[in-house]
């Protein structure tokens, strides 16, 4: 045994309970939250094993402490109940917890990785891509609702067309109001445009591995770069079904005796490579989705009929999807879209 860093992250500060090798505590203190404070807790504890949550400054620390030699676990804070779930919450006890369920069992942190840096770096032109495009929906809805209340309704239009459109539509008494937010409008559009050019050149230039995912309709450069940036390696799944899990695409269990419920999707894992997911599901299933194989597997499930039907086929297509697009990953595969009609062709 290593001595363990039990450590509950702060903004501003992170307290770290240190434990010996019998397992006697050491030391409680803080530490700010710099690199520089945490070089020199790493340089007074060598080769320490440090256990944390994972949360918004985890990424950075954890890739700073495992250059300097620590073995670094980060814990999942869905699975972590004994702290969330406490009367006797404190940051103390919470970095004394992590460190005690690493001496105890690690597997009860059930730790997650971070991605490399390069990858967050670049995740987060998508990330600001996403932003633009809600600040661009939110000024569109609110033109439309001024507009109503004035007794205007204004056509239907995608929305890097809205601007001009809504130009023409609008009474001259809301111009002046407007007109400021119609241009914001057409200055984001602009602005997504970039964004979306810059993920076009990062998909062909840094990770060509996702123009492979595009063999599948309704899987657009976006979405195939999300996903790449998202799970960074396949070899991290041993099998492609563990992807749906990990994107919370799978059903929570409650079983206990003879009781056995399915309840909702767990909604693990990144929400946007979710959401990107499910319309790619719902492309599929609609009415200018191709036969393939997932389209033929949705619509069986939506055929039994029952409450909530298509919504479980949307998921279920989407759960599908994120593991066909793992083995067109890991593979190296070309897709196809109907399995049996290329058997057959063989054959």
């Amino acid at each position: 045994m290593k001595k363990v860093i039990g450590m509950d992250l702060g903004d501003k500060q992170h307290v770290v309970v240190v434990f010996s090798e019998e397992g006697e505590e050491l030391e409680t203190r803080s530490v700010g939250n710099t690199q520089r404070q945490v070089e020199r807790l790493s340089g007074r504890y060598p080769e320490a094993v440090v256990v944390m949550e994972a949360g918004t400054h985890s990424a950075w620390i954890s890739r700073l402490l495992k250059s300097r030699g620590h073995e670094v676990l980060v814990g999942n804070p869905r699975k972590l109940r004994a702290i969330w779930d406490s009367d006797d919450k404190s940051d103390e006890r919470d970095a004394r917890i992590l460190g005690l369920m690493y001496r105890l069992e690690p597997r009860l942190l059930h730790g997650v990785v971070h991605r490399g840096e390069q990858a967050q770096l670049d995740l987060t032109v998508i990330k600001a891509r996403l932003q633009l495009v809600a600040c661009r929906s939110k000024l569109i809805a609110h033109v439309r609702s001024v507009a109503k209340g004035f007794g205007y309704r204004l056509p239907s239009s995608s929305a890097e067309a809205f601007g001009k459109r809504a130009l023409a539509h609008l009474p001259e008494s809301l111009m002046t109001a407007m007109t400021p937010v119609l241009e914001t409008i057409q200055t984001l559009n602009q602005k997504i445009g970039r964004q979306d050019d810059q993920i076009e050149k990062l998909g062909q230039e840094r990770y060509p591995e996702s123009t492979r995912l595009q063999q599948v309709p309704g899987v657009g450069r976006l979405t195939a770069l999300a996903y790449v940036l998202t799970l960074e390696d396949p070899s991290r799944f041993a099998d492609s079904r563990a992807v749906g899990p990990f994107l919370g695409l799978t059903p929570r269990r409650d079983q206990s005796g003879d009781t056995d419920r399915q309840l909702p999707i767990t909604k693990a894992g990144n929400p946007y490579l979710r959401q990107l997911l499910v319309n790619c599901a719902h492309y599929i299933l609609g009415p200018f989705g191709p036969d393939c194989d997932l389209r033929r597997y949705g619509r069986r499930i939506a055929a039994r009929g029952g409450k909530n039907a298509k919504k479980r086929a949307i998921v279920a297509v989407a759960r599908k999807l994120a593991v066909l697009l793992h083995r067109l990953w890991a593979d190296g595969a070309v897709y196809q879209p109907i399995k049996d009609k290329v058997e057959q062709r063989a054959a």
